[in-house]
């Protein structure tokens, strides 16, 4: 039984130019093959310039439906205004424009096959209509009233994740699911081995039978380098790229340094947001932002040292420092830190008995009586402040009618902490 699919598989390679032997590749054919015969809808995916479309004309020829219509529409190059009339026509006088009736792909297809390439691009407006046609087989022109039938297979393609668009909100996940009834996965050309080259020697062959000159042919090097390349572009790039060296190249043999200058390296496979290889001008818009960002945090830590370093100190805002410490919670400062200047606050306040003074000719106990001395006077400073403070609220709050607001502008300091004084001071009935 496995001979026979295996023998089937390269008819069908043989039949529609499909070249390679890889794995990921055999399986997909064979997907396509098994799910032909039904009327099921199939969402094939893969990157761009992978081959989807070759899939989907499998599966057409291999449906009862070979005998229909086949159509190829691009989602992402039909306008978002002009796709519903482009799918499911319109009436005349729909639209500006719109001089005549129009038949839709959906009507001129029936008991055909419609292949819709990039489905992710498609609006929301018109995934809806897609939907209805999925699930009942109905479509209204634009500008009409009337509900038409048609009987059309549907076969979307990818190179976008649908579920990541559903999860982002710009796809339906309902026409997802009923979409990818049968999924089919078309491997990039990197994933495929030993593929590309026997891919490289076909284009060179057509080249040469189209042009009538000797094909071109890799060196061993040549040959490794081919095979650990990514080609982001995949089959499509690979064509490209052999021609322009069977038109450019003088000598039939390529050799590895000659390959290079026609496919140069293009950095690390892994993402990046930002390529150091590339100058200012030629970042992304998400690597300037990433930028703009960065130098704001940076700037915003500097700035925020530089306001400490102007509060740090000075009795009058710590304050200041206590209500917003949440700011300044990384910072160090070698001088004290917010939560020293609670402790000591609560310390001034506990402590309300008067110093002692001791004489003594002990040098330790004159020691102790400095200390005591000094203790006293930072006391008595601290009461002095309080009543200057208290003085300035009184003031503030007169001159501004005792509009607490504008009281605290004058005062330079916050609303929240002007209230938290005035409750210490008893000045709520001032």
């Amino acid at each position: 039984m496995s001979l026979k699919i295996d023998s089937e598989v390269q008819a069908i390679k043989q039949r529609f130019e499909i070249i390679g032997n890889s794995t990921k590749l055999n399986n997909a054919i064979r997907v396509a093959m098994q799910v032909a015969p039904t009327d099921m809808s199939v969402l094939i995916t893969g990157e761009s310039g992978a081959g989807k479309e070759s899939f989907s004309k499998i599966i057409h020829s291999l449906s009862h439906r070979k005998h229909g219509q086949f159509i190829a529409i691009n989602c992402g190059a039909i306008p978002e205004g002009t796709i519903d009339s482009e799918l499911f026509g319109h009436e005349k006088g729909a639209f500006t424009g719109a001089t005549g009736d129009r038949k839709g792909y959906f009507e001129v297809t029936n008991s055909g096959t419609i292949f819709l390439d990039e489905i992710g691009e498609m609006p929301q407006s018109t995934q809806a209509r897609l939907l209805r046609v999925l699930e009942n087989g109905e479509f209204i022109k634009v500008g009409s009233s009337k509900v038409q039938k048609t009987d059309v297979r549907v076969i979307a393609a990818t190179n976008v994740d649908l579920l990541d668009a559903v999860g982002k909100g710009k796809f339906r996940e309902d026409l997802y699911y009923r979409l990818s009834t049968v999924p089919i996965y078309v491997p990039a050309l990197r994933e495929r081995g030993d593929d590309v080259v026997l891919l490289f020697k076909k284009f060179a062959y057509d080249f040469s039978e189209n042009y009538k000159t000797e094909p071109i042919k890799l060196t061993n090097d040549a040959i490794d380098y081919l095979k650990s390349h990514r080609f982001p572009g995949n089959i499509r790039q690979l064509k490209n790229l052999v021609e322009q060296i069977s038109v450019l190249s003088i000598e039939r043999e390529v050799t590895l340094e000659q390959l290079q200058t026609y496919l140069p390296r293009t950095g690390s496979s892994l993402p990046a947001l930002v390529n150091k290889n590339k100058s200012d001008d030629n970042f992304t818009e998400r690597d300037i932002l990433y930028k703009v960002l960065f130098d704001m945090k940076s700037d915003m830590a500097e700035l925020k040292k530089l306001v400490f370093k102007m509060l740090d100190g000075d009795n009058n805002d710590r304050e200041i420092l206590e209500d917003h410490k949440s700011l300044f919670k990384n910072i160090d400062s070698s001088h004290a830190r917010l939560d020293e200047y609670k402790e000591e606050a609560e310390v001034e306040h506990v402590e309300k008995d008067e110093p002692t003074l001791v004489i003594s000719s002990n040098q330790d106990d004159y020691e102790s009586e400095v200390e005591d001395i000094t203790h006293e006077m930072e006391y008595e400073d601290s009461l002095s402040l309080e009543k200057k403070e208290k003085e300035l609220i009184i003031k503030a709050l007169r001159k501004n009618n005792n509009k607490r607001k504008y009281a605290a502008e004058d005062l330079g300091i916050s609303e929240r902490t002007l209230y938290r004084k005035i409750k210490q001071y008893e000045l709520e009935d001032l």
